[in-house]
């Protein structure tokens, strides 16, 4: 007689279950066609605000044909970590571009830019260190200090003076870390780069910035917001990101070549993946000369993001302090961003929403998310959409 044995994995069907009632189940969609300013998304066709394409650069014939060409000569994988057999030649010629475009001695890329952000944290801080972070900082930063071991200290959200109270308060640490996003990539609003620069000097810390939804977008070079605030000479630790701006993937370090070399001995995802395809490097060297040689790009950008945001708060909408091309809409619990998102979604928009864990419970949102790429007409049908679900969602926080 056979004896069936009991499925291990059956209490995964309790807990899907559990999650979809409170509204936090993530359920996979496909897109056709290439990343642009409209998505074909489970057969239909939508305008879509959910991209971190913001410079429109995914879909660009230019760095296809780079992709294309590199393709022929390198080959479409990498191999091997680039500690094991080396930097492939356009590897290595990115790593070298993005010093100069970030103005650095040196440069490291890594597979993600999750992967830069963990790698560098847990690299740079161990057991005897503290780690200062941003309550709002990314889940990789997140999960950089979880492996670190490091005592890690959270300041409330942009609250450098609450940051100064528990620098003057610390204990006797070995090294002591700042890690701070720019641009915040759920609230769109910016770190107080000016103030953690001139507190890492008085407190002899080391300061870590992720630039990833920053770069390409502000700064006279594209490069991000430390430059734009004249304190990217004094960031120790300069995080990025490929696939955003820069329509490739990847992640990426700049800063000393003694922080490279530490890194590349000590950083974890970078020593044990495998290296960037080449056909993704030579994408992002085309997008890194396109930001440089295109300004209008992130000027139209940030000029639509503006006026857009004036007209969302005329409207009655809290778009919290956002002052960049990201602009959240908090509703508050996770059933009401889904109802939301819906709803700009039977207008024809994809407008995600945002829910634990990627934001605080209670502060579920839909994100607008905006490219170089939309036309003024595809955000005036966004304005007419949320002007339209305003008195629905009357009683939300995220209306004043």
């Amino acid at each position: 007689m056979k004896y069936s044995r009991p499925d291990p994995l059956t209490w995964m069907d309790k807990e899907l279950s559990d999650l979809a009632e409170r509204g936090l189940r993530r359920n996979l969609s496909a897109h056709r066609g290439p990343q642009r300013a409209c998505l074909q998304v489970d057969g239909r066709e939508l305008i879509n605000f959910g991209s971190n394409d913001y410079l429109g650069l995914a879909a660009d014939a230019r760095l296809a044909e780079a992709a294309a060409r590199t393709a022929d000569e390198e080959g479409c994988g990498a191999g091997a970590s680039p500690l094991v057999t080396g930097r492939g030649a356009t590897l290595e010629r990115l790593e070298r571009r993005l010093a100069e475009f970030e103005q650095t001695p040196a440069a490291l890329v890594f597979a993600s830019g999750y992967a830069a952000n963990v790698g560098s944290i847990s690299a740079l801080a161990e057991p005897a260190d503290a780690i200062y972070a941003d309550q709002h900082n990314h889940a990789s930063m997140i999960d950089g200090c979880r492996l670190s071991r490091a005592a890690v200290h959270i300041y409330p959200h942009r609250d450098w003076r609450a940051l100064e109270d528990l620098l003057r308060a610390a204990g006797a640490y070995r090294r002591r870390l700042i890690a701070t996003e720019s641009v915040f990539s759920m609230d769109g609003d910016v770190a107080p780069l000016v103030e953690l620069a001139d507190l890492a000097e008085r407190f002899d810390a080391m300061l870590l910035v992720d630039e990833a939804h920053a770069t390409g977008v502000f700064g006279i070079r594209g490069s991000g917001l430390a430059e734009q605030f004249g304190v990217d000479n004094r960031v120790h630790v300069r995080v990025g990101t490929l696939s955003k701006a820069l329509g490739s993937a990847g992640g990426f370090v700049c800063g000393s070549e003694s922080l490279i070399a530490w890194l590349a001995n000590r950083a974890r995802p970078y020593i044990f993946s495998t290296a960037p395809p080449p056909p993704t490097c030579a994408a992002a060297l085309a997008a890194i000369e396109i930001v440089c040689s295109e300004p209008w790009r992130r000027a139209a950008l940030l000029e639509s993001a503006a006026a857009l945001r004036d007209e969302l708060v005329r409207q009655g909408w809290q778009t919290l302090d956002s002052a960049s091309q990201i602009i959240p809409l908090v509703v508050g619990e996770p059933q009401q961003a889904i109802r939301l998102s819906d709803r700009l979604r039977q207008a024809g928009l994809l407008v995600p929403a945002i829910r634990p864990p990627s934001v605080p419970p209670g502060k579920s949102l839909v994100r607008i998310s905006l490219s170089c790429g939309h036309t003024s007409r595809m955000i005036e049908a966004l304005i007419r959409a949320l002007s339209d679900a305003r008195t629905d969602f009357a009683g939300c926080s995220a209306l004043g």
